[in-house]
């Protein structure tokens, strides 16, 4: 009879698994590095609690974590309907924001139903960076789009662009009120999402 793996060997198996570095999982999952590093070398165990919250933020069921088995991974059946619930609004100076499928964790592809607000450079202040790529459909209205490395382009209802988003870019309303936009963002960090809310949230108004 084969051993059983214990907890730390599982939790090792599943980050290589991933690709995932320790401070990885610790951004997902709010257990600190060095608690994950002990319990890969079992100097320590875990609470029920600890366990639970650690499979909440990888997105697994406890029994996938425990069972060592990382060789196949398993059939993804996700899916997310759109509704309020999966749904997450973040209004800041320059976009009105709605992330959607907001219940769904580690994806690979982060879509975004945007208004764009401001329409000047002055208004909206430094471009915008960050990691990964992104693409955009203007639904209605008429956008200006700014990088540092090309000319602004123009774009209306029915054009779409598709950007490096390490480019610093802006997104400006130039046709009659707010432009409406859905953007698509991806990249390799392991939540994407995050690290997108994060670069806004010190944009956020109440207004």
């Amino acid at each position: 009879m084969s051993e059983q793996p214990n907890l730390g060997d599982c939790l090792r198996n599943l980050r290589k698994h991933h690709g995932w570095t320790l401070q990885d999982v610790s951004h997902l999952t709010g257990v600190a590095v060095s608690t994950l590093s002990k319990v890969e070398n079992d100097q320590m165990s875990l609470t029920y609690d600890k366990l639970l919250q650690i499979c909440a933020g990888l997105g697994v069921h406890v029994t996938e974590l425990l069972s060592g088995d990382s060789k196949q991974p398993a059939a993804r059946t996700r899916r997310s309907v759109t509704s309020a619930t999966t749904t997450l609004r973040q209004l800041t100076r320059n976009y009105d924001y709605h992330y959607l499928a907001t219940d769904l964790v580690r994806k690979r592809m982060v879509p975004i139903l945007a208004h764009a607000r401001a329409r000047t450079l002055a208004e909206f202040g430094p471009l915008t960076p960050h990691a990964g790529e992104e693409f955009l459909i203007v639904l209605k209205g008429e956008i200006e789009l700014h990088t540092d490395q090309y000319a602004p382009v123009r774009l209306k209802a029915g054009e779409s662009v598709y950007i490096d988003s390490t480019m610093g870019h802006a997104y400006l309303s130039v046709g009659e009120g707010d432009a409406e936009m859905l953007c698509v963002c991806s990249g390799d960090e392991p939540d994407m999402e995050k690290t997108l809310l994060s670069i806004t949230d010190g944009q956020t108004t109440d207004h």
